[in-house]
């Protein structure tokens, strides 16, 4: 086996009844979690997207090269250039790229081409996933199991932003590749998403179908 610096795992057990109480709070916190449409522009602190984006930068990854970039666009003229480019995207999706199960599937979710929250919500981190980089400034190496890296690096900043009290939005436009020039990412580098966050509008509705959640039978197994 070969040798590597170590360092002592810092790591405080929890008496059963806390680690159950703690499982299930935690689980209702998140079972109020609603992706929302409709937001208002109140503004939002940037400390708490910052401590955000901390939390999601600690997601276990490939090689810990941590491949992952978060541009975060507050409100300005860049946000109206981002809304015209990804509705320019929907609109050839749900005009003719879309297959009819597809759209059939969204019917009810009740989407379609307009995003005003690109605009509306105080802010918008499109998150970008690095092809080549390292865990240190300049590195350019291979990145591993970037995918699964940035997917997990995205679940923990929308836990995050929801425990701070917070909407959000996952859109993912597709293609995506405005995005690489409106935020002046290299190629190196691939869109994978936008999370729209704030605070919804008032009377912000969603639609009972995201309601439906499948039982835990449905989900797992365990043998």
């Amino acid at each position: 086996m070969t040798t590597h610096p170590v360092t002592q795992l810092e790591f405080s057990e929890l008496p059963e009844a806390e680690m159950r109480d703690r499982a299930h709070t935690f689980y209702e916190t998140m079972r109020q979690r609603r992706t929302v449409r409709d937001f208002s522009d109140r503004p939002v602190p940037r400390e708490i997207i910052e401590t955000a984006i901390l939390t999601a930068g600690t997601a276990p990854n490939g090689a810990n090269h941590q491949p992952w970039h978060f541009t975060v666009l507050g409100q300005g003229p860049l946000r109206t250039q981002l809304r015209e480019a990804a509705e320019a995207e929907e609109r050839a999706f749900y005009e003719g790229k879309a297959s009819e199960e597809w759209l059939e599937a969204l019917e009810p979710l009740g989407t379609d081409a307009s995003k005003p929250f690109l605009e509306t919500a105080p802010w918008i981190i499109a998150v970008f996933a690095q092809r080549r980089g390292g865990p240190k400034p300049g590195d350019d190496r291979k990145n591993y199991y970037v995918s699964e890296s940035v997917g997990i690096a995205c679940g923990l900043l929308i836990a995050s932003l929801h425990q701070a009290g917070l909407a959000t939005l996952t859109h993912t436009p597709n293609p995506m590749g405005f995005l690489t020039e409106i935020c002046e990412r290299p190629a190196t580098e691939k869109p994978m998403m936008l999370i729209v966050c704030g605070y919804p509008a008032d009377g912000a509705q969603v639609p009972l179908h995201a309601l439906e959640k499948k039982a835990l039978s449905q989900i797992s197994d365990f043998r």
